[in-house]
């Protein structure tokens, strides 16, 4: 991307930054003295004017850890921790996301702009990193001078840029990486991380966020966000005093020794090197609509039908060897008939689907590895037997169909560990998402059993495959198990990742036009559930699989 340098401007917005906005009350709340509440009202009205004519931005707000962190608007909810569907037929991301660097002083405005920046695209996959989560790890001296403001926060050597190189990277090649969690109250970094995932759009903030030569290439459109310094001044009195339990002292006094001539000498240089300078930050509304509408341009370009490119791949092959299908004797046809015959009440269908799942995992398990050992029996004698030799089994359910699988799966695995992925199908483009997941800790040693019950054109289960592939899982440990799969499914799975073990008790020839398979089970999740049909009241699948 080689954005036109631009140097967006328009008249003041009578509205504040919402960054810059301070709710009822809370100036009561976090100041304790008479003085402190003269000197925050002193410090408001060296702000611009709050208008009434727009209504505040929602901001962003992190649920539980299991969950991603979301920014709603009025619009859509944007997951800010996903994945979007660009991979090929080959089970490899074809386009790298678009990474917009945010550079300013600090209290600047950044994270305001990048959150309106996110609103308007309105696209449903967006990562914001903070440069602030990777402040290096201080040493004990170094934690004395931060306790007394005697520390340099705004100087390039105190940002790990190593570790934001290789995470940007990663993240723009559409792999999962872990974030630091900095707490500026202590000066340290917790011991949780935050996990993210490549997405639509990359938005990486921060005062040093041109300083590295490396870093800058990574970026394919950079912007600085422009703002006067007596307004950055007042903001971060504020944001230190009532957030990070400063006084007014000690952040003045930081700020001339540390922050003022930090931006002097390292930040406002790097203005050159934007493409797109904002002028006053959030209320500079030109300038982001320029930002995205270039954006957009961009992302059109990296548009990619999966399902479409999956169905015209690897047709005509023989079946791979790293298929198994359970051998159809007459009981297993039989019940094959039960569920697909579309008389068939929900109870019976619930019954017998689970009787084949048991059937299912019981044959899966004979290709765990196994070695010989000895075990002495009650009588006293030796037998040589057999005992599964990886470290432990972890069952993944692609949701919500897979998950009626776990039940036979714990019947016949004592203390097997559980996670779940939402897959669920784009209903404007047809294309699958990635909207939680939820995997038990050090994954990457164990056999996991990936769970769907129908698989009809892959692009699910490739896409589940590849998250266990991101949490360092080997691919022959990884065994795709499904009820009834198409060959196109089998196929497009076995092409991409060819040492993936893929299970089923049925293979169907073919799939329509609009990816279901034929002769199939129709939508296993509504007749399993007792859900209602789709809309249309065609047999798809699952709306969020295959």
């Amino acid at each position: 991307m080689a954005a036109p340098p631009a140097h967006a401007d328009a008249a003041p917005s009578p509205t504040s930054p919402p960054a810059a906005r301070d709710p009822p009350g809370r100036q009561a709340e976090r100041s304790e003295t008479a003085c402190e509440d003269r000197n925050a009202e002193s410090l408001d009205r060296l702000l611009p004017p709050v208008g009434a004519g727009r209504s505040p931005r929602k901001r962003t707000t992190s649920q539980c850890k299991s969950e991603p962190p979301l920014l709603r608007t009025s619009k859509r909810t944007i997951y800010t921790a996903g994945r979007p569907p660009w991979y090929n037929e080959h089970g490899t991301q074809s386009k790298e996301a678009f990474a917009i660097g945010l550079g300013g002083g600090s209290a600047s405005g950044k994270t305001t702009v990048a959150r309106m920046i996110i609103e308007a695209l309105d696209v449903p996959w967006v990562v914001l990193l903070s440069m602030d989560s990777f402040y290096k790890v201080l040493t004990e001296q170094q934690q004395e001078q931060a306790a007394h403001n005697n520390f340099n926060f705004d100087h390039p050597d105190a940002f790990d840029f190593d570790l934001i190189i290789s995470t940007l990277k990663k993240l723009k090649q559409g792999k999962s990486v872990k974030v630091p969690i900095y707490d500026f109250t202590t000066h340290s970094r917790k011991k949780d991380w935050k996990t993210l995932y490549g997405a639509n759009v990359i938005i990486f903030e921060g005062i040093m966020a041109f300083a590295d030569k490396t870093l800058l290439e990574l970026l394919d459109m950079k912007i600085f966000v422009d703002t006067d310094s007596d307004i950055r001044l007042v903001r971060r009195l504020r944001r230190d005093i009532s957030e990070r339990g400063r006084d007014i002292e000690g952040v003045i006094k930081q700020y001339n020794k540390f922050v003022k001539p930090a931006f002097d000498q390292y930040i406002q240089p790097t203005m050159r090197l934007a493409d797109i300078v904002v002028p006053r930050g959030s209320g500079n509304t030109v300038a982001i609509d320029l930002i995205v509408q270039h954006v957009h341009s961009q992302l059109e370009e990296r548009e990619l039908s999966v399902r479409a490119a999956l169905a015209s791949a690897h047709q005509c092959h023989p079946l791979p060897r790293t298929l198994s299908v359970l051998k159809s004797t007459p009981q297993v046809r039989g019940m094959h008939t039960i569920i697909r015959d579309k008389e068939t009440s929900r109870d019976e269908f619930i019954f017998y689907s689970k009787r084949l799942m048991r059937l299912l995992i019981e044959h899966a398990l004979s290709f765990l590895p196994f070695q010989d050992c000895v075990v002495q029996t009650p009588q006293g004698q030796d037998y040589a037997g057999k005992c599964y030799a990886g470290k432990q089994i972890t069952g993944v359910s692609i949701l919500r169909a897979g998950e009626t699988m776990e039940p036979a799966l714990r019947a016949v695995c004592k203390d097997v560990r559980i996670g779940t992925i939402l897959i669920q199908t784009n209903q404007l483009t047809g294309e699958p998402e990635l909207h939680y997941l939820r995997l038990p800790k050090d994954i990457s040693d164990d056999h996991v059993i990936l769970m769907d019950c129908t698989v009809s054109t892959g692009a699910a289960a490739m896409m589940a495959v590849r998250v266990l592939l991101d949490h360092d899982v080997p691919e022959d440990k990884i065994f795709l198990l499904s009820l009834l799969m198409a060959e196109m499914g089998v196929h497009s799975v076995a092409y991409a990742f060819p040492r993936v073990r893929i299970i089923t008790t049925a293979v169907d020839k073919r799939v329509n036009d609009l990816f279901r398979i034929i002769p199939g089970i129709g939508n296993f999740g509504d007749r399993y559930f007792g859900t209602d049909a789709v809309p249309d009241g065609s047999d798809e699948e699952e709306p969020y699989t295959g």
